[in-house]
């Protein structure tokens, strides 16, 4: 890709603060314009008593496995301050490479992680998520959540406890600067990546006109499920990561060269 693959293109990043930087700087790099507009934050709880039961039972679990980097990030600092060093009897799962990347920040190199799509899916259909019949997994989250993961794990046999560590919350209250980008042509395209982001933006947007004019650009099929179903604009980038977001994105900007 060249210096100006995003030329002369407005989008706006609805990752959490700190989580957007990067895909900014990198729109920016490619001539486009980044804007940051988190449609989710990261806080902490209000009480960890439940956490701290559920990793209790961590030296005597067999599996952990680990949703997001929030949950890396929000969680290994207790377990380590709880045990000093990671236990070493139990294995480590995560839903993508950037969260086994976090992982290893706090020591744990070995981690079961997919190789395509990066979601609940694809870890359940890996040939070590099969046989768990009678073993004791932990699911490191946020509160709330999918069920997926767990119910599929449960049907399988295993016994499993959730160690939610962080909240979600929607930062916004309108998306009135959402509205003075497009009205002023600044807002081609809004990236989300969360479905629960999505879920939000579609919420405080409602029957918002400039909503139905920008392209929302998803890095999951199962995100661009909703906005569909409301006839919306949607790019689905075809593999994980920000480098398959960017190529989707080209494309908007053709039309601006003719």
């Amino acid at each position: 890709m060249t210096n100006q693959t995003l030329a002369g293109l407005h989008v706006v990043v609805t990752r959490p603060i700190g989580q957007a930087e990067s895909l900014c700087e990198t729109i920016r790099h490619l001539g486009g314009f980044a804007s940051a507009f988190p449609l989710l934050a990261i806080s902490p709880l209000d009480d960890y008593r439940e956490f701290d039961q559920a990793i209790a039972a961590l030296e005597h679990a067999d599996w952990a496995i680990f949703i997001s980097t929030n949950a890396v990030d929000s969680a290994m600092h207790r377990v380590l301050a709880r045990y000093g060093n990671v236990p070493e009897s139990v294995q480590f799962a995560a839903i993508g490479h950037q969260t086994a990347k976090e992982l290893a920040r706090f020591g744990v190199h070995h981690v079961l992680t997919p190789h395509t799509r990066f979601d609940s899916e694809t870890l359940l259909a890996l040939g070590e998520m099969q046989d768990v019949a009678n073993q004791t997994v932990i699911i490191f989250r946020g509160v709330g959540g999918r069920e997926l993961l767990a119910e599929t794990l449960k049907a399988r046999g295993a016994n499993v406890m959730f160690a939610e560590s962080y909240r979600r919350v929607n930062p916004q209250t309108n998306t009135d600067l959402l509205s003075h980008l497009w009205q002023h042509q600044k807002l081609d395209a809004i990236v989300v990546t969360s479905s629960e982001a999505m879920r939000n933006l579609l919420d405080l947007a409602g029957q918002s006109e400039w909503l139905r004019h920008v392209t929302l650009c998803v890095n999951h099929a199962r995100i661009a499920e909703l906005p569909l179903q409301f006839g919306l604009k949607v790019l689905v980038a075809d593999a994980p990561g920000d480098d398959a977001i960017i190529q989707r994105l080209a494309q908007l900007v053709k039309p601006h060269g003719k």
